[in-house]
């Protein structure tokens, strides 16, 4: 079995930028590596992820939200990640079950443990094996956005300043929540520095489930 590996943070974190440049680095030392992204991933998970991030769909219900990104996790899940992991590969995914918890159970103010239920049908006992939190205050975050061009700006990104607030505080109880699998990373750094204190958290963590002879 292979390894589950979430990348999370706040909007303009640099997620997805950290992730191209770790697949790489693991490749290089002969880890076989699938890269991949929610919602998304797979054809069915796609279309979901248009309607959710639509920004004609500001009038969407949040209880609507929340069940279509677990509906859209459950089929990558099912399509892609599973058999991944059954091949024993480290899976790499930009965003999982956290940003659900930190979005829609704490900022949308459905409740954690309310969204955690509905993703746990979701997902089943396919929790990550490791998270890399991101931790970016949502001001700085959003200015990274407004300053890439070439970055889509979908119908998160033009919350408001307190509902990005919110995801940062619902990141923070999960920090607490989950401190043995999820390990926080400043992203308030130049990439470089970002990018290497993401390669050693997952080589350490590689390095102790290989020494431990888990899988």
């Amino acid at each position: 079995m292979g390894y589950l590996i979430t990348l999370e943070g706040g909007e303009g974190a640099g997620k997805t930028s950290i992730l191209k440049r770790l697949v790489p680095f693991l490749e290089q030392l002969g880890h076989p590596v699938v890269s991949t992204r929610e919602p998304g991933g797979i054809e069915i998970s796609e279309q979901i992820r248009k309607v959710i991030l639509d920004q004609n769909n500001m009038k969407m219900d949040a209880r609507t939200e929340a069940l279509l990104y677990a509906a859209a996790r459950r089929q990558h899940l099912v399509e892609k990640v599973i058999p991944a992991l059954e091949a024993g590969k480290v899976v790499l995914c930009d965003r999982y079950i956290d940003s659900s918890l930190a979005y829609q159970g704490h900022a949308r103010g459905l409740g954690i443990p309310e969204i955690l239920s509905i993703n746990k049908f979701a997902i089943d006992k396919y929790m990550p094996d490791l998270t890399l939190y991101f931790d970016i205050q949502p001001e700085v975050g959003l200015s990274r956005i407004e300053s890439d061009g070439n970055r889509e700006v979908n119908r998160l990104d033009v919350e408001s300043i307190k509902f990005h607030k919110a995801v940062w505080e619902g990141y923070q109880m999960l920090v607490q929540q989950y401190p043995e699998r999820i390990q926080v990373i400043d992203a308030d750094n130049e990439i470089d520095a970002v990018v290497q204190a993401a390669q050693e958290a997952v080589l350490a963590f590689l390095e102790k489930n290989k020494e431990k002879g888990d899988r």
